[in-house]
């Protein structure tokens, strides 16, 4: 019987390859993001002198190029250009990092000092928040880091020279034979990268070095490095926060600067019963800044209830300022009740359980298990970091919620790592479908074995029916 062949959008679901279920939690943090922003940026409209049809206007441009970006992505159908392109990462991170650092300040690009923060650049007036690069870039450049390792411990003759970094043409070109050592090599590729990346980060944001710090550990261990071989790794970051605290106390607060912040967030115990206590009325209104944002985030969710206020009915965000970035969370609560953010989670979840099978299906491929493994921990673990935030457990970190909350860079970098997953997926599906076609049977029943088999069944159903008829 000839099958029908389907039409109209059917056809087109069956088209489209990747895993299903990863883009249908990015259709749905997508739907969620434009309900949510379109409805919860009435202080954003107010403080920037525009209004809610722009700023609606200008998230759906975002998201149309998020969309462009995870196509763009999703239709890569080589490794070999991701393998090229993250071999980069460490040092897009560097030079990004390093601008920061130097406060460069040029007719093109300038470092931006925002909330007393080094954390974003203006280049040709886009304003790039460059940890959210980095986070990506160091993820991606980590999975060729451990592929590149472990080709190096087993080389295939010259296959793979063309994707190999400087520690490889340091070794061949330059005949620095301690680089044939794999210690050296975990350094090179792995320790001081981490190490540079975390310093450089923490010039800006200790939020964000909670998130980069574990995910860049984590992706190694995804790759498949030993434990005792990332124990060395976290030493040295263990030893390097002891000197840069160290490094902080000495100059009396005027190196790394921001540690200072992270201090009083984690210690800071302000609540409502400071104000009374306040010496001044600045003294109050500093007390009333720090609390106002936190407080009104738990004042959204307890209003929320089970069913939650409806679409256009939160009160808080015209009371907390960034209730459209660092508190969406709340906001959905505020909303939408405790079944919206149910789903919030279930999304996120799903998306964990779904990367975590892709990283099973690339078998023994270290870049790509590494590379989804990574993307995938890093948007999960910043979602439930947002979420603990928003709803009181611990410091604020500023961290926002992947794919749903206001932010241009973060929404388009995140839609990168959306189409990297969906184009791994689909080139990990497309080489398991071609080893399962090529694949002999374990066994397989000769004609004549399969006659014979019948045969002896049907003389054994005879002499059950004769010793019947006997009896």
């Amino acid at each position: 019987m000839v099958q029908k062949k389907k039409s109209g959008i059917w056809n087109l679901i069956d088209k489209i390859e990747g895993d299903k279920v990863i883009w249908m939690i990015v259709f749905l943090l997508i739907m969620i993001s434009v309900l949510a922003i379109s409805s919860s940026t009435s202080l954003l409209a107010a403080n920037t002198r525009t209004t809610r049809v722009e700023i609606i206007k200008t998230q759906t441009l975002v998201v149309m190029a998020g969309l462009a970006v995870i196509f763009i992505c999703y239709y890569i159908k080589s490794l070999k250009f991701f393998l090229h392109c993250s071999k980069l990462g460490f040092a897009v991170s560097a030079l990004l990092l390093g601008l920061l650092t130097m406060h460069v300040d040029l007719p093109f690009i300038k470092a931006q000092n925002i909330n007393h923060a080094w954390r974003t650049l203006s280049v040709f007036g886009f304003q790039v928040h460059v940890f959210e690069i980095v986070k990506i870039a160091m993820v991606m450049y980590l999975s060729w880091a451990v592929w590149a390792y472990n080709r190096d411990q087993n080389p295939r003759k010259g296959k793979d020279e063309r994707y190999f970094g400087l520690a490889r043409w340091m070794e061949t070109r330059l005949h620095m034979s301690f680089m044939a050592k794999p210690i050296a090599k975990r350094i090179f590729y792995f320790y001081l990268p981490i190490a540079i990346t975390c310093v450089g980060v923490q010039q800006g944001s200790n939020s964000s070095l909670m998130i980069i710090g574990p995910i860049m550990v984590a992706t190694l261990l995804l790759g498949g490095m030993s434990l005792k071989k990332m124990f060395a790794a976290v030493l040295v970051l263990l030893v390097m926060v002891a000197g840069t605290f160290g490094l902080y106390k000495i100059s009396d607060g005027k190196l790394f600067g921001r540690i200072e912040t992270g201090i009083s967030r984690v210690t800071n115990k302000l609540d409502e019963n400071s104000l009374a206590q306040a010496k001044d009325k600045t003294e109050y209104y500093e007390i009333l800044d720090e609390i106002r944002q936190p407080f009104g985030a738990k004042v959204a969710i307890k209003e929320g209830g089970f069913w939650g206020k409806g679409p256009g009915g939160s009160t808080q965000k015209y009371t907390v300022s960034v209730m459209f970035g660092d508190y969406m969370y709340s906001f959905l609560l505020e909303e939408y009740g405790l079944w919206g953010g149910i789903l919030v989670i279930i999304l996120y979840v799903s998306l964990l359980a779904r990367g975590s099978m892709i990283a099973r299906m690339c078998g023994d491929n270290d870049f790509a298990k590494s590379a989804v493994g990574g993307l995938t921990l890093l948007i999960t673990a910043q979602a439930f970091l947002h979420m603990f935030i928003n709803v009181g457990i611990g410091p604020l970190t500023g961290q926002t919620l992947p794919l749903i909350s206001h932010g241009t860079s973060s929404f388009l970098m995140f839609s990168l790592a959306f189409g990297i997953i969906l184009s791994i997926s689909r080139i990990a599906k497309k080489e398991m479908e071609k080893e399962e076609a090529a694949a002999v049977p374990i066994y397989q029943h000769p004609e004549d074995e399969v006659h014979s088999s019948l045969t002896e069944l049907d003389q054994m159903e005879d002499s059950i029916d004769n010793y019947s008829e006997d009896k």
